[in-house]
């Protein structure tokens, strides 16, 4: 720490006020004494800082020149302020290199674009998996360089939709990358893209595995259900000991029947195109046959099913696929709402889109099952969905089914209060009118 300058410039400063007036007293020119001694000051002053300003220029990392009093002093506190600053910068600089340095190593691609998706650094990863070369490609725009049509429609729906992307790698068609656009500092993005061809190669296998299997599967559970209902109406009324048996078989190859059916449903919705011909599907009238079928499905367990929806409100999409989820849901209600329960319908439209409710006053379900509650085979009570007849698959088909349809599923429950299953289909998807039909 140095040392104070001020009491030393304030005594020299006092010194030259007595000289001033001492060689006034004695010449009697006191203002020619105080204008040589202000003329003397301002020359110093200008001299100091002509040499404060050779110093900056020359280069910092010098060492300042020798004075004395407050401009010595000044001269001190820049040069530590310079060494404190250099310091600082070194550090920053380190932390930059450090960093880019890890992100060279990364495996995954990384693109850093500005406001207007323009290139501004990437990797080695990024050069190997998008092509990019340097410096030719600097402060190109990303989507001149990627030209596939659904990675622009990608970067246009940047801040509306959130998630990934898959594109075939544009160096090699046979590799998969998985893109992901993230936002950060100001209005700039960061690119990543890795390599899911064997997650992709995968997740193919498993679907064909299970679609190959389920066809096959279909042939022989037929047979099986006929000879058993057969068996049913010819060997049970011979044999009575015989006909728990044959009801038994009778009950596991139908459930084994709709096991297979929701597969096929399942795999065809994983692996299918969206369907070609989308129409406007008349909601108030599907939900009303649904609803009819839901209370056949009741029989003598009386529930109550009441359907309120508003009319002319239609969904564009694929019939089949609408029917099988809304199924599925009431289905769901029918099993778990106790014998006499109510279960609600309901169906409106607002500026937000259109939403289909399936509420019950049944069982409920805990709030830690729901995040789980549309995996494949995920059950809450395994006992209980086995003696209902369930598959598992339900909720699963109904998520891939309004996920094809631009929308979502929401679930809210609690034990003992019931359960609410809500589809969200976007504006986009809906369709005012009265041309509509099932």
């Amino acid at each position: 720490m140095s040392r104070n300058p001020w009491p030393a410039f304030l005594a020299r400063s006092a010194g030259v006020l007595l000289l001033v007036a001492l060689v006034g007293a004695l010449t009697g020119r006191w203002l020619e004494a105080a204008a040589v001694a202000l003329l003397g000051g301002y020359l110093w002053a200008v001299w100091q800082l002509y040499r404060l300003e050779r110093w900056l220029r020359r280069g910092r990392a010098l060492d300042p020149p020798q004075s004395m009093g407050v401009w010595g002093a000044t001269f001190q506190a820049l040069q530590r302020h310079q060494r404190r600053q250099r310091e600082r910068r070194h550090r920053l600089w380190q932390i930059i290199r450090e960093y880019r340095e890890s992100v060279k190593a990364m495996p995954d691609a990384t693109v850093v674009l500005d406001g207007d998706h323009r290139l501004v650094w990437w990797n080695d990863a990024a050069r190997q998996l998008l092509g990019l070369s340097w410096p030719q490609d600097e402060r190109q725009r990303i989507g001149n360089l990627l030209r596939a049509p659904e990675f622009h429609a990608f970067l246009a729906a940047e801040g509306e939709t959130s998630g990934t992307f898959t594109l075939p790698s544009p160096v090699a068609p046979e590799t998969i990358l998985e893109l992901r656009l993230v936002s950060y500092g100001r209005d700039q993005r960061l690119l990543i893209a890795r390599d899911v061809t064997r997650t992709e190669r995968l997740e193919t296998m498993r679907r064909d595995f299970v679609a190959n299997v389920s066809h096959e599967l279909k042939t022989p559970l037929t047979v099986i259900y006929g000879v058993a209902e057969e068996m049913g109406d010819e060997l049970a009324a011979q044999e009575p000991g015989w006909a728990g048996t044959i009801q038994s078989l009778r009950d596991q190859a139908h459930r084994m029947h709709r096991l297979v059916q929701d597969l096929l449903m399942l795999s065809r919705l994983e692996t299918g195109e969206f369907a070609a011909e989308q129409q406007p599907v008349a909601m108030p009238a599907l939900l009303d046959e649904l609803c009819a079928e839901a209370r056949a499905l009741s029989g003598e367990r009386g529930h109550r099913i009441e359907l309120e929806a508003q009319p002319g409100v239609h969904v564009v999409g694929a019939e089949s696929e609408l029917r099988s989820a809304i199924s599925n849901l009431l289905s769901n209600a029918v099993r778990y709402t106790p014998d006499g329960g109510t279960i609600r319908v309901s169906w409106q439209a607002d500026s937000g889109g259109a939403y289909c409710r399936v509420s019950d006053d049944g069982i409920g379900i805990p709030r830690e099952h729901l995040p789980r509650l549309t995996e494949r085979f995920y059950r809450v009570d395994k006992a209980r969905s086995n003696a209902t007849g369930g598959t598992g698959l339900g909720l699963a088909i109904v998520k891939h089914v309004t996920n094809r349809h631009g929308g979502r599923l929401a679930i809210d429950s609690d034990p003992g209060r019931g359960s609410t299953f809500t589809l969200v289909f976007p504006p986009s998807a809906v369709t005012y009118g009265a041309a509509a039909s099932v």
